[in-house]
């Protein structure tokens, strides 16, 4: 089922497609020139279980002084002194200026339908990127590897890289098998630069994620798809659950929220300091 990711809007939108063209551009001969290439699979570390976390996908901001663990669009800093999580849309493109430079640049690389149209998300109006073959995928990789190099660079300790539910958008032209061996070769990288990676989302994936290679879950809306067990039994409470309902935070709450960090946020993730902003946790 369809779960709502960042909003990509406002300054955060302009600044994020800037650094996606600059990161994209510098990888068009494939090589990696990231100061983090050597391997540091030692150093990955994931996040403890039941850490008060903030998911702030829609802008940064001062976190509450209870926060332990936030995520952050990988155009933003990480906070000091708390685990840090970095946002990546790995599975789909983002939308404005980004979708010209894949037309332009890897065209071959954005999915398309018996037509040739472009398959997109209709909800974010964001074009699904083809991960159907093992040679895309290692194309796709000199790309999004490089964003992943840049969050370790920046200081993260993990990586959450969205849509991996994507094939579900794909109009069955992607598998659940594309989803899991793309997903593999993002946590490769991910360890190589000493971060833990999240699983996002998706059920169907949990009985993969040892081969993957998945450290903990990011989950939107467990509760409202009663999903909040499975997770947790996958990762041993390794969990960071957001809400978008107060009912359904209500019911995180009572049914995990000894075990489990659950987190209300308002849909559009906003900044603290703007309207409509919500953060609650229990």
């Amino acid at each position: 089922m369809r779960r709502p990711h960042r909003p990509h809007t406002g300054l955060l939108a302009a600044c994020a497609a800037a650094l996606f063209l600059v990161g994209a551009c510098a990888t068009d001969d494939g090589k990696d020139t990231s100061a983090t290439a050597t391997d540091r699979a030692d150093d990955v570390r994931p996040p403890k279980a039941d850490a008060v976390f903030d998911y702030q996908l829609g802008g940064p901001y001062t976190p509450d002084d209870a926060v332990q663990a936030l995520s952050r669009d990988r155009s933003a800093k990480p906070a000091k002194g708390l685990y840090n999580v970095c946002y990546v849309n790995a599975f789909q493109t983002q939308p404005g200026e980004a979708i010209g430079w894949w037309k332009k640049k890897h065209p071959d690389l954005l999915l398309k339908d018996d037509d040739g149209s472009l398959v997109i998300d209709d909800d974010w109006e964001e074009p699904l990127l083809d991960i159907s073959t093992a040679g895309k995928r290692r194309d796709l990789m000199d790309i999004v590897g490089p964003w992943i190099d840049g969050c370790a660079k920046s200081g993260y300790d993990a990586v959450e890289p969205d849509n991996l539910d994507s094939y579900e958008r794909s109009d069955d032209l992607l598998t659940t098998e594309h989803a899991a061996a793309f997903a593999k070769l993002l946590a490769e990288r991910a360890h190589s630069r000493g971060l833990a990676i999240a699983q996002k989302n998706t059920t169907d994936l949990l009985p993969e994620r040892g081969r993957i290679g998945f450290d903990f879950a990011v989950v939107e809306e467990c509760a409202a798809y009663k999903e909040c067990g499975d997770f947790a039994d996958a990762y041993d409470d390794k969990v960071f659950a957001v809400e978008y309902t107060r009912k359904d935070y209500r019911t995180a709450c009572d049914g995990w929220g000894s075990d489990l960090s659950i987190t209300l946020r308002d849909r559009d993730v906003r900044p603290e300091g703007t309207k409509g902003y919500v953060f609650e946790q229990c």
